[in-house]
């Protein structure tokens, strides 16, 4: 709060208090949905405190201010989490309580039970990526455009199918239930859409679609992925948890680290934009080097912040779970290598203005380290985070 001089009209001497610059900028729009997003929450609670510990209803409590506060700053989410909570809130109704009606009723089949809901999200996903790169390459307004549209339908799905995951693992039995970001599967579609929810973010706020192809590359990969573990695993049936899983700490934990990981695989693929520009391809078609540096060490830098959060609330787990925070079990390796590796990026940039051609390169290998961490883990050794194996 400011305290400011007196009002005109007011008694010699007197102050008053002054809201902060960005309440004042609040619209009546902006206060309804806070009051939305309370009231929801508020419901939630009465309807179902009952099965939450009292960290879960501190993180919904602490979610409200949160979410807000993303809303007041980016105004998409103001339509995105109340159109997720109706569609969500359709199938949960179609439901009605019966797990067995999936395949039975018609929006549920094709639409919008979870593994529907994610298959659009898929189907979408790669129809953005091809849109994306006509545009680019045919230099088309309106490939961008539609590439744009068809990237945040597949975010509503995505989302609507995750929540509708997480009330199916409900249905299957109390002990079932959980948060779906518990295995390959979940993670893999979380990923997808973080990553195209900060791209969405920078193509608004610098005014362009230039950089969707790249970006969508990496999201289209995770997809095909997806679509492989699910038919070759039966990945996107829901298990029950694991014992060293079934603590509230995964709830933050996992969406924490894979913030990192979407925006590293973002920075990465700008990076590969940036080279491109740098060595003369594409140099009409694609934003100023400016620009595309400057979305890389903003996507760094809010990678590495959730990326330290999630590994301080990763050793944390670990010393109740397993009895000590730190184990150097190889996925705790590799996280602390990735850490280390973006912690140099971030310490070259800040003390030696390290940009240009060094700086995207160091961004794209960096994914590789990523994806080594995130998957070759799980495919070439063995730990404490065995859960996670293909």
């Amino acid at each position: 709060m400011e305290l400011s001089q007196a009002k005109p009209g007011s008694s010699p001497g007197q102050t008053y208090v002054q809201a902060p610059g960005y309440l004042r900028r609040l619209g009546s729009a902006d206060w309804l949905f806070a009051i939305a997003l309370a009231l929801g929450a508020g419901f939630a609670l009465s309807r179902y405190g009952s099965f939450m510990d009292v960290y879960e209803q501190a993180i919904l409590v602490c979610a409200v201010p949160v979410f807000a506060a993303l809303g007041w700053h980016w105004k998409p989410l103001r339509a995105l989490m109340p159109l997720v909570a109706l569609l969500a809130l359709c199938a949960i109704g179609l439901y009605g309580g019966n797990l067995d009606l999936a395949n039975k009723k018609f929006f549920l089949k094709y639409m919008l039970s979870s593994q529907s809901a994610i298959l659009w999200m898929s189907t979408l996903f790669v129809f953005s990526t091809a849109f994306y790169w006509l545009g680019l390459v045919a230099r088309s307004p309106f490939g961008g455009a539609v590439g744009s549209k068809l990237c945040w339908a597949a975010v509503v799905l995505g989302w609507t199918g995750m929540m509708v995951r997480w009330y199916e693992s409900y249905l299957i039995g109390s002990d079932v239930g959980h948060i779906p970001v518990s295995n390959l599967y979940e993670v893999f579609i979380l990923f997808s859409m973080i990553t195209a929810m900060f791209y969405l973010y920078y193509e608004a706020h610098y005014q362009t679609r230039q950089l969707g192809p790249f970006v969508l590359l990496v999201i289209a990969a995770a997809v095909g992925f997806l679509l492989w573990y699910t038919v070759s695993r039966d990945a996107a049936d829901i298990q029950p948890l694991v014992p060293a899983l079934q603590s509230w700490w995964m709830k933050i934990h996992v969406p924490a680290n894979f913030v990192g990981y979407g925006t590293f695989a973002l920075a990465a693929m700008v990076g590969a934009a940036y080279l491109l520009k740098s060595h003369g391809y594409l140099v009409d078609r694609l934003p100023a080097l400016e620009v595309l540096d400057d979305v890389m060490y903003k996507a760094i830098s809010v990678g590495f912040a959730f990326f330290t959060v999630a590994t301080i609330l990763g050793a944390l787990w670990a010393a109740e779970a397993w009895g000590g925070y730190w184990s150097w079990d190889p996925k705790e390796t590799w996280a602390l290598i990735v850490w280390l590796n973006y912690a140099a990026w971030l310490h070259m940039r800040l003390m030696s203005g390290l940009r240009g051609r060094v700086a995207a390169w160091w961004a794209l290998i960096g994914l590789v380290v990523t994806t080594f961490a995130f998957l070759g883990v799980n495919m070439f050794l063995s730990g404490l985070h065995s859960y996670g194996k293909l």
